[in-house]
């Protein structure tokens, strides 16, 4: 007789996820280098254009080392968790986090990407945030590169377009796995991989302007990421056999607009696109769609002999993604549209927004789960979803009903789609306390359950306050789920 799946499994991982550049501070402390990160300023919404607020020039990173910019750069502050760490990982725990989603600084190890020597004082920092960790029973979830390319190798390679970068990637790779072996269990390469051919800068450093042939750049440093996340798996399983490596994409779910042929064929392209690169980690190959895509597109990638091999040798253990809203595809987009995660769609009309534009969908969430389970039958982990909002403090309260109910819906269909036979590994909302928005540098777009007294101009005290769905979800976490 066969066993109906009624809930997530008991080692389901609960927790929450952050990135060192969103949070840590402390960007010149301790011998760190400059990171991309350190590079994208803060710019006010009525300022903001879609040229200026995620991609960096040439030229604005020579005015910032020249100190020829006012303005603010706020992932050089975030919200100094390098020194308030301990307070935070007990807030954690008092939550019932079973796991933690964070982020190594690269350029805290290896200054300028490419040194002979690591940084011990950065490796030290990392042992005691996972001692800390191990100290409440936290499982750590580590991805190596988080929108953190060191500014060394972009100045020197223009980021990922290099392939040196490969080599001094893998050095990297292999000196944080040889320090935390038996530390941490789940590893990821790349968050977003597939950013970088929507802001190269983010994802790999790339300075677009400096490209005769932008697009073709970004696609060639894609290339070399995707060689790098094979050869830094190769040596985690030389390394620590009982570790587990994943890949990371932001999900992008794509509707027809309509039931036109042809907006259904959109929508299946936009969807093959965006899962390319997952089907590249876990499947080991280049898909023919995409090559057809990148003849027809005239870009060319240029590899060297062996880089398919190893793509093909050594796939991820498991995938993880980000869920944040859907898009509608049409071959003739017309109609009101709508801002989302680093890309605009036509408005849903059948959903809801949030105060960013952010088009909330928890179904899609069960759709896409046993979208990716059919088609890579490997276990799957969400790693972040969330909702950013703007939040009031009254009387020393944050009541964040709005945020409670975004999430209970999303966790519903979440474990239909276990139910449904998904293989689902964990759970980690984005953002479990306040920190620097990755897209546009705010403090104001809040997701945590952890209010963090500071504002977008970088005035506050830091002091840290639980909000209502921290209780929630502490309930959420000691009940697996049952309890929403």
């Amino acid at each position: 007789m066969m066993e109906t799946i009624k809930g997530f499994k008991d080692d389901f991982l609960w927790g929450g996820a952050t990135a060192a550049n969103q949070i840590e501070g402390a960007f010149d402390e301790d011998g760190k280098g400059l990171s991309a990160a350190d590079f994208v300023e803060y710019i006010p919404k009525e300022q903001r254009t879609k040229d200026n607020h995620m991609e960096v020039t040439s030229d604005v990173i020579k005015k910032a080392l020249a100190g020829e910019y006012s303005g603010r750069f706020p992932k050089r502050e975030g919200i100094d968790f390098y020194h308030t760490y301990k307070e935070d990982i007990k807030l954690f725990a008092e939550m019932g986090f079973t796991a933690f989603r964070l982020s190594i600084h690269w350029s805290r190890i290896f200054p300028n990407g490419y040194d002979a020597e690591p940084n011990e004082a950065g490796l030290k920092h990392y042992d005691e945030v996972f001692k800390e960790l191990r100290k409440y029973n936290i499982e750590p979830v580590v991805t190596l590169s988080h929108y953190e390319t060191p500014y060394g190798l972009i100045e020197k390679y223009n980021g990922w377009v290099g392939r040196e970068c490969i080599e001094h990637f893998v050095t990297y790779a292999e000196t944080v796995f040889n320090r935390y072996k038996g530390q941490v269990k789940y590893w990821i390469t790349f968050n977003e991989i597939n950013i970088i051919n929507i802001s190269p800068f983010t994802g790999g450093g790339v300075l677009s302007d400096l490209e005769e042939n932008p697009e073709e750049a970004a696609y060639q440093a894609l290339h070399h990421q995707f060689v790098a996340s094979s050869l830094a798996t190769k040596k985690l399983k030389e390394i620590d056999p009982e570790a587990q490596m994943g890949c990371m994409l932001a999900r992008m779910l794509s509707y027809p607009n309509t039931c036109h042929p042809e907006d259904v064929r959109k929508a299946q392209v936009d969807n093959q696109l965006n899962l390319m690169y997952t089907d590249v980690h876990a499947r080991g190959e280049y898909p023919n769609f995409f090559k057809r895509h990148l003849a027809e597109n005239n870009i060319t990638i240029q590899m060297e002999d062996g880089d398919l091999a190893v793509l093909k040798q050594y796939p991820v253990d498991y995938i993880s993604f980000s869920y944040y809203m859907t898009l509608l595809s049409s071959a003739a987009p017309e109609g009101e549209v709508t801002a989302g995660n680093l890309m605009n769609s036509l408005k849903n009309p059948y959903l809801e927004s949030s105060d960013w534009g952010w088009q909330i969908d928890p179904l899609g969430l069960r759709t896409l789960l046993n979208d990716m389970w059919d088609r890579y039958q490997k276990p799957l982990f969400i790693v972040e979803n969330g909702l950013g909002a703007y939040d009031k403090v009254e009387e020393g309260r944050i009541h964040d009903s709005y945020r409670i109910d975004y999430l209970k819906r999303h966790i519903e269909q979440m474990k239909e789609a276990v139910k449904d036979g998904v293989d689902l590994m964990g759970y980690l909302a984005w953002g479990p306390i306040d920190l620097v928005s990755m897209s546009t540098s705010e403090m104001s777009k809040r997701y945590g359950f952890i209010y963090v007294d500071k504002d977008d101009d970088g005035r506050g005290t830091g002091e840290r306050i639980r909000k209502d769905s921290f209780d929630w979800y502490k309930e959420v976490i000691a009940t697996n789920g049952e309890n929403l």
